[in-house]
C-alpha cells in the first residue's frame, strides 16, 4: 500500500484506496480489500483521526471500537470536499462548555481582536518572505483591530486586510501561475482550488483539536453562528490561513510539486496528484519549527493543538488573554 493510501502519521490516517474497507482485527485498525487482503494496519489506541476519501467502507465493529477509543472519522468525497464526521462520545469537562457558552460580547471581541491581529501579522510575514515590499497598510490595519468597539467593525478591517493581502499574492508565484482574486464555491482556477482544499484540510485539523480539548466547535467567537458551520474552528483557523495554508499552496506551486497538468477541467486534482497532495500535506503538518513563544521545536500539527489549548485557557480565564501563533519573519 502506498504511503498516500494508508498510514501517514503517528495518529492521523488517510484512506484513499477506492473500494477498500476499514475494520478492526485484534485491537488494530485494518484497511483491506477482498482481492488484495490487508493493505495497512495500526494500533487503534494510537490513532486519533481517520480521514476517508470517496468509496471507502467501514465495518460496524470498527465504529464501536472507534467510539470506545475516541477515534474521529472525517468523510470527504473523492476530490476532498468535506461531507461530515463521526464524533465519538467523550467525557467532556462541563465547566469548559459553561464558560464558553457564557462568553459576553466584550469577551468575544477581545479574543477576536487577538486572532485577527495574528492573521494580519502572519499575512505580512508571508508576503515579506516572498520579497513583497510596501506592506505598511497591514501594519495600519493591525493597529486598528485594537481600536474597534464591535465585531462588525473588526470584520470590516479583517476584510480590508484580506483584500490587500490577496492583491499581492500574485507576486509570490513562479512564472506560469497567476492569482487574480480569491474565488470559492466553486473555485474558478487551479490555485483557488488548492487553497480551498487546503483550508478544508486545516479546518479538520482545527476541529479535531477543539474537540480534543472539550470546546464546542460550532459556537463562534468571531464568525457568526450558522447551522452546520463550525464557527469556532473557522475562528481559530484565521491565524493559520496565510502562514500555514497559503504558504503550503505556494510551496506546492513554486517547487513544481503540482502543475497545471495535474488538474481536471473542473479544477479538481486528478487521482494520482490528489494522493500526492495528501502525502505532501501530511509531511508538511509533521514538519517542525521553533515555536516563536515557547522556544522549542514543534510540528505544525502540534502547534494547532497548542493553540486550541491556549484558546480554552483564555475562555476559562486561566490566561489573561488569548495568544495567537504569530511569525514575525
Amino acid at each position: 500500500m502506498k504511503a498516500s493510501e494508508g498510514i501517514l502519521d503517528d495518529d492521523v490516517i488517510y484512506v484513499t484506496k477506492q473500494g477498500s474497507t476499514v475494520g478492526v482485527d485484534g485491537g488494530r485498525i485494518s484497511v483491506y480489500q477482498k482481492e488484495e487482503g490487508e493493505l495497512a494496519s495500526y494500533p487503534i489506541g494510537k490513532v486519533s483521526t481517520i480521514n476517508i476519501f470517496g468509496n471507502v467502507n467501514f465495518t460496524t465493529p470498527f465504529v464501536a471500537q472507534a467510539n470506545e477509543h475516541g477515534v474521529t472519522l472525517n468523510y470527504f468525497n473523492f476530490y476532498g470536499k468535506y461531507r461530515g464526521s463521526f464524533i465519538p462520545e467523550r467525557n467532556t469537562i462541563a465547566e469548559v462548555r459553561r464558560k464558553q457558552y457564557a462568553l459576553t460580547d466584550s469577551q468575544c471581541l477581545v479574543i477576536s481582536q487577538r486572532m485577527i491581529s495574528g492573521k494580519i501579522r502572519n499575512s505580512k510575514t508571508l508576503l515579506s518572505r516572498k520579497g513583497i515590499k510596501d506592506l505598511n497598510k497591514l501594519d495600519e490595519l493591525d493597529s486598528k483591530t485594537y481600536e474597534v468597539e464591535n465585531l462588525d467593525k473588526l470584520r470590516g478591517y479583517e476584510g480590508e486586510a484580506a483584500e490587500f493581502y490577496f492583491g499581492h499574492l500574485n507576486g509570490c508565484l513562479i512564472d506560469g501561475w497567476t492569482f487574480e482574486k480569491r474565488t470559492k464555491r466553486p473555485p474558478e482556477d487551479h490555485i483557488n482550488a488548492l487553497m480551498s482544499l487546503t483550508y478544508t484540510m486545516m479546518k479538520n485539523e482545527v476541529l479535531s483539536s477543539l474537540r480534543q480539548y472539550n470546546l464546542d466547535p460550532y459556537l463562534g467567537i468571531f464568525h457568526a453562528d450558522r447551522h452546520g458551520k463550525p464557527a469556532l474552528a473557522l475562528d481559530l483557523m484565521e491565524e493559520f490561513r496565510p502562514i500555514f495554508c497559503d504558504a503550503f499552496v505556494l510551496r506546492l506551486i513554486n517547487r513544481k510539486e503540482l502543475t497545471h497538468d495535474d488538474f481536471q477541467v473542473d479544477n479538481h486534482l486528478k487521482e494520482h496528484p490528489f494522493k500526492t497532495y495528501l502525502a505532501k500535506f501530511d509531511e508538511y503538518m509533521k514538519e517542525e519549527f521553533m515555536h516563536p513563544y515557547f522556544k522549542y521545536q514543534v510540528s505544525r500539527r502540534k502547534a494547532v493543538r497548542m493553540q486550541a489549548i491556549l484558546l480554552r485557557k483564555a475562555i476559562t480565564n486561566e490566561l489573561p488573554m488569548y495568544y495567537p501563533l504569530v511569525f514575525r519573519r
